[in-house]
């Protein structure tokens, strides 16, 4: 039985992306193709399911990086299965959990003194008298100390 192959445009419709995506997932070594006779660049089938992967970490803040470093892993660099999905998606679902309860305690504090030091506001609730919060460290350290 003969392996059928995509040509980079079918893999982006079907995908979702543009083709310029397809060349920059290849660039980093997220993805792989070969070239036909006529130097057109031709993919697996089970790209799409790579592709598929990459887009639902990168919706959960997953970077690009993180996501070469988990395919590399994988036996061969293969396709993810389902098992591997289910493994990567319980390794980067504790990740997800602190960057949302960072976001909550984010969307909490908007209207408030996040401690950053800026001594700007006047009606600051948490005033930071002589930015005594430097000792604690830099940034929105009321932000990024606070209970999780």
């Amino acid at each position: 039985m003969t392996e059928t192959y995509f040509a980079v445009g079918a893999v982006a419709k079907r995908c979702g992306v543009k083709v310029s995506t397809l060349h920059f997932y290849e660039d980093k070594g997220l993805i792989r193709s070969w070239r036909n006779e006529g130097n057109q660049r031709r993919y697996k089938k089970d790209v799409m399911r790579r592709v598929a992967v990459i887009k639902a970490a990168q919706k959960m803040g997953i970077s690009l990086q993180e996501i070469k470093t988990e395919f590399a892993a994988l036996p061969e660099s293969r396709t993810p299965t389902m098992k591997d999905w289910q493994r990567l998606s319980r390794h980067w679902q504790s990740g997800l959990n602190e960057r949302i309860a960072y976001l909550e305690r984010l969307r909490d504090s908007l209207t408030g003194c996040i401690g950053c030091g800026c001594l700007s506001m006047k009606n600051c609730p948490i005033y930071n008298l002589d930015d005594k919060l430097a000792s604690e460290g830099s940034g929105p350290v009321i932000l990024d100390n606070a209970d999780t």
